[in-house]
């Protein structure tokens, strides 16, 4: 057996459903070992390795469940940087492995070699953008490096860790068996409890609360399922009767009826209630500067004098951004378990502060908040016009889109809409870049969404810019057969930096698309490009055609691309701020008149 072999039949026995890349002459050593086994683990091949990245990305946000990687030394690693970062960023777990050159050539400069400071140094490349990098020089170590890097992706904080393997290594003799993995590294993750006496000391302040509120996060999920831990958010909010508010990325672990997410894009409730708040209980969040108003005091936050109870799963988010009162490093899917047996336990020995009839007031005043930002809201969402309103974009998509039904969120101007008026149908149902927020995302994680639920419909928003990044995708889809829909928000341009700079500078440069010569407007035929490539091509110019649009699409059983002209100008209501230092930061502008 070679060290491609080896490498090809630890992925089976660890249960690796895909292996996805692009070949050149650095990986074929593996792709040979991965023919014999296409039966065990297939190989699906894009046109770009970012890509690659991004489908591994989205397929372990859906089922949790890593994916590996692979792609060719010198650019066409390089070219899955940024996939790695944004999955580093979002905890998202995937096994990246990357060909070099043959260790007989290290240093010597042969083609392709990343080498001018230290030879085939692809690991040094890597390392800001993986939990770690793995880098085997003879065929030998594979055995280790190939365990410890799969569970170091998966435990913990999972994310991307990297295995650059040379060319030489993939075909030279492994000399030892294929390392086997135990149960709890491949299907249980490591989880770990509050202390008791943190647990206590956080039910007390909880009870003690005249304005409590609930904040859950992305990293809410870390170490624990899901469906799970969404459920178990729920059964602590209704047995106090807490409100609960996300942030952005966080979004679709939050239950029915949440106020939303906080931060500048974020809804009028959940910022309202959280700078209101006297205690803050917050899950897996890291409160970055985006879901925070940039930590200014009073426009998302006002942390102190709210008092704090910060439970993460990553020790390192604790303190990081506020001082918290009560700090609980451990699984936050278990600490939720515990801090429902505990209020319940609270509630059973007559503590009537553990009611939720003992926070009447406080959730009257929350429901207000709600009931003016609904009653904002309806204008938008029902207003026929084209190019169509955001919201009026959003709201047909809404009914078209099956419950259960995943929804990807490219970076742009319509990932803010999306974090504002979307509501998801439950946990992976709406899949993001937050961290990184890496354009590209939404575009090709599409294909590793419906990859991990063939059963469920996706549909990808993503911006004519970020879609024009990454187009390929869509062949990809033709070749492989996964009918995924894009809704390409056809605005003209980079609007959200448009946005930033007329806002800051009072004008704008490089952010639309125009002719260069005359400055009229250009538009790319994303329907005849679609077409051109295999797939449904659509066009939508007026709310009633997105609605059927959207029906035709989902039900074509094709990969399908809607083009879909929206308005660049429908200012989005700000409920709270983002500070670009030493830029002043914007004010909000609801509940101000914002039509």
């Amino acid at each position: 057996m070679n060290g491609g072999e080896m490498i090809a039949d630890f992925l089976v026995r660890a249960g690796v459903p895909y292996v996805v890349g692009l070949c050149g002459h650095g990986d074929i050593g593996l792709l040979d070992a991965l023919l014999d086994r296409r039966d065990q683990i297939p190989f699906i091949s894009v046109q770009h390795e970012a890509a690659a990245g991004f489908i591994a990305d989205a397929y372990y946000r859906v089922v949790r469940r890593p994916l590996a990687t692979l792609t060719s030394c010198g650019p066409g690693s390089a070219q899955i940087l940024v996939a790695l970062g944004t999955a580093l960023m979002d905890s998202s777990a995937m096994l990246a492995i990357t060909g070099n050159v043959p260790t007989s050539q290290f240093g010597r400069a042969p083609f392709q070699e990343l080498g001018r400071h230290f030879q085939a140094d692809f690991p040094g490349a890597a390392g800001p953008f993986v939990k770690r990098s793995f880098h085997a020089s003879r065929a030998d170590q594979l055995p280790l490096m190939l365990r410890q890097a799969y569970t170091t992706a998966v435990s913990g904080r999972p994310g991307p860790v990297n295995l650059d393997v040379p060319l030489n290594v993939f075909a030279e003799p492994a000399g030892s068996p294929v390392p086997g993995l135990a149960e709890t590294e491949t299907e249980t993750p490591r989880r770990s409890a509050a202390a008791r006496q943190d647990l206590d000391a956080a039910v007390e302040l909880l009870l003690g609360a005249a304005r409590p509120v609930i904040v859950v996060g992305a990293g809410a999920a870390d170490g624990g399922d899901p469906g799970t831990v969404a459920r178990d958010l729920a059964a602590l909010a209704t047995e106090t009767g807490i409100p609960v508010a996300s942030s952005p990325a966080g979004k679709d672990l939050a239950p029915a009826g949440t106020l939303g997410p906080t931060g500048r894009n974020g809804t009028y409730p959940a910022n309202q209630a959280t700078r209101d708040a006297d205690v803050i209980l917050a899950i897996g969040t890291r409160f970055d500067d985006r879901s925070t108003s940039s930590w200014i005091p009073g426009y998302t936050y006002s942390i102190p004098p709210a008092r704090l109870i910060h439970v993460h799963g990553d020790p390192g988010e604790i303190g990081r951004n506020y001082p918290a009162e009560i700090a609980i490093a451990a699984t936050p899917a278990e600490v939720l378990i515990q801090l429902t047996g505990a209020m319940r336990t609270a509630r059973a020995r007559g503590d009537e502060r553990a009611r939720p009839e003992h926070r009447r007031a406080w959730l009257a005043e929350v429901a207000n908040w709600r009931s003016q930002w609904e009653s904002h809201n309806t204008f938008g969402r029902n207003l026929d016009a084209s190019p169509l309103r955001p919201e009026r974009v959003l709201t047909e998509l809404s009914g078209a889109l099956p419950e259960g039904g995943i929804l990807l969120a490219d970076v742009g101007v319509h990932h803010n809409w999306i974090v504002q008026h979307w509501r998801p149908s439950g946990p992976g149902t709406l899949l993001q870049s937050w961290g990184y927020a890496a354009m590209g995302f939404g575009v090709a994680g599409a294909l590793g969404a419906r990859l991990a639920a063939p059963d469920r419909p996706v549909v990808a928003v993503v911006g004519d810019g970020g879609f024009l990044m990454l187009p390929s995708v869509v062949a990809t889809a033709v070749a492989y057969d996964l009918p995924v829909v894009w809704l390409v928000w056809n605005n003209g341009g980079f609007v959200s930096i448009r946005e930033q700079q007329l806002g800051y500078f009072g004008r704008e440069y490089a952010t639309l698309f125009t002719h260069a010569k005359t400055g009229e407007p250009y538009r790319c035929d994303f329907a005849a490009m679609a077409r051109a490539m295999g797939a449904e091509g659509l066009r939508a110019e007026v709310p009633a055609d997105l609605g059927v649009a959207l029906k035709t699409a989902l039900d074509c059983g094709r990969p399908a691309v809607i083009d879909v002209p929206v308005d660049a100008d429908t200012p989005q209501p700000a409920v709270g701020t983002w500070e670009l230092p030493p830029l002043p930061h914007p004010e909000p502008t609801f509940p101000k008149e914002c039509r």
